[in-house]
C-alpha cells in the first residue's frame, strides 16, 4: 500500500506537470493533495514496516513527536484542502464564466497556503499539549504509530483539559470544513438539477464525482476515529480505522482521480503510461 500510494501520487504530479492543459486550479489543488498524502504516509508507514520486519517496536521520543506533528498537521491540512477543492468545483459548475477570474493564480495560492499554514499551527498546538503531560513509567503505546488518542491513554496526567481543547478544536474544524464542502455541493447539485439534458447532467456531475468520493472516504474514516468516545473496547477499532486512513485512503486517491478522470487518462495514454 505504501509503494502504491507513493507511485500513484507521483504519477499524478508528473502528469499534471507535463500536460499544459492540466495547468488549471483543479489540478493545482490535486497536486497539493498528492504531496500531502505522500508526506502523511511517509511519516508513519516506513517506521511501521520496519517494526514488522525487525521486531523492534520501540520509538524514540523525538520520532514519536515528529509522527504526532506530521499526522495531526496532515489530517488538518487535508480537511481544509478538500474544502478548497469543493469551492473550486462550485465555481467551475455554478459560475463557470467567472471561473478564471475568481480562481486566479493569487486565489489558488491563498486557498492552498491557508490549509498548510493552519495544519502547521494546529499540529504545533497538539504537540505543545502532549509535551506537557507526564509519562511516569515507560509505557506501551497501544497503536501502530504515535496517535494523539494513544498517547493520551499512555499518560498518567490529568488529561481533561487536553480532551476539552481537542474536542472543541476538532468539532470547530470539522464543522467549518464539512460545512464548506456541504454548502458547495448543495449549490452544485442544485445547478445540475436545473440542466435539462441527462447526458449534460451526467457529464457535469462526473467532473466532481472524484472529489466527492475522496471526501467521503477521508472524512468518514477520520471522523470515525477521532470523534467517537474513547474507551477500552474502542482501541482495536481505532487502530483498524487509523490503518484505513493512513494506508488505504492515500493509496486510493490517485486511483480515484485517474480512473474516473478522462483528462488524466488521456494524458497517460499519450505518454504511454497505460494502454
Amino acid at each position: 500500500m505504501y509503494i502504491l500510494c507513493m507511485f500513484g501520487n507521483l504519477i499524478i504530479i508528473a502528469v499534471v506537470w507535463v500536460a499544459p492543459r492540466l495547468h488549471i486550479p483543479m489540478y493545482f489543488f490535486l497536486c497539493n493533495l498528492s504531496t500531502l498524502d505522500m508526506t502523511f504516509v511517509s511519516s508513519i508507514l516506513p517506521k511501521f514496516l520496519d517494526s514488522q520486519i525487525t521486531g523492534k517496536t520501540s520509538i524514540a521520543f523525538t520520532s514519536c513527536f515528529t509522527q504526532l506533528f506530521m499526522s495531526v498537521g496532515c489530517l488538518t491540512t487535508e480537511f481544509l484542502l478538500l474544502s478548497s477543492m469543493a469551492f473550486d468545483r462550485y465555481v467551475a459548475i455554478c459560475i463557470p464564466l467567472k471561473y478564471s477570474i475568481i480562481l486566479n493564480k493569487r486565489a489558488c495560492v491563498i486557498l492552498s497556503f491557508i490549509p498548510w499554514a493552519f495544519g502547521v499551527l494546529n499540529s504545533s498546538l497538539y504537540v505543545f499539549l502532549v509535551s506537557h503531560l507526564s509519562f511516569c513509567d515507560p509505557k506501551d503505546i497501544i497503536h501502530f504509530y504515535c496517535d494523539m488518542k494513544a498517547l493520551l491513554r499512555a499518560s498518567c496526567s490529568d488529561i481533561k483539559h487536553v480532551n476539552t481543547v481537542i474536542l472543541s478544536e476538532g468539532y470547530t474544524l470539522g464543522v467549518l470544513a464539512f460545512g464548506m464542502i456541504l454548502t458547495s455541493y448543495v449549490f452544485i447539485i442544485s445547478s445540475i438539477l436545473k440542466i435539462k439534458t441527462s447526458s449534460r447532467r451526467l457529464k457535469i456531475f462526473s467532473s466532481c464525482s472524484s472529489h466527492l468520493t475522496v471526501v467521503l472516504l477521508f472524512c468518514g474514516s477520520s471522523l470515525s476515529v477521532y470523534m467517537n468516545p474513547d474507551s477500552e473496547s474502542s482501541t482495536e477499532l481505532d487502530m483498524m480505522l487509523s490503518l484505513l486512513n493512513v494506508a488505504v485512503v492515500p493509496a486510493l486517491n490517485p486511483l480515484v482521480y485517474s480512473l474516473r478522470n478522462k483528462e488524466v487518462l488521456g494524458v497517460l495514454r499519450i505518454h504511454k503510461v497505460i494502454f
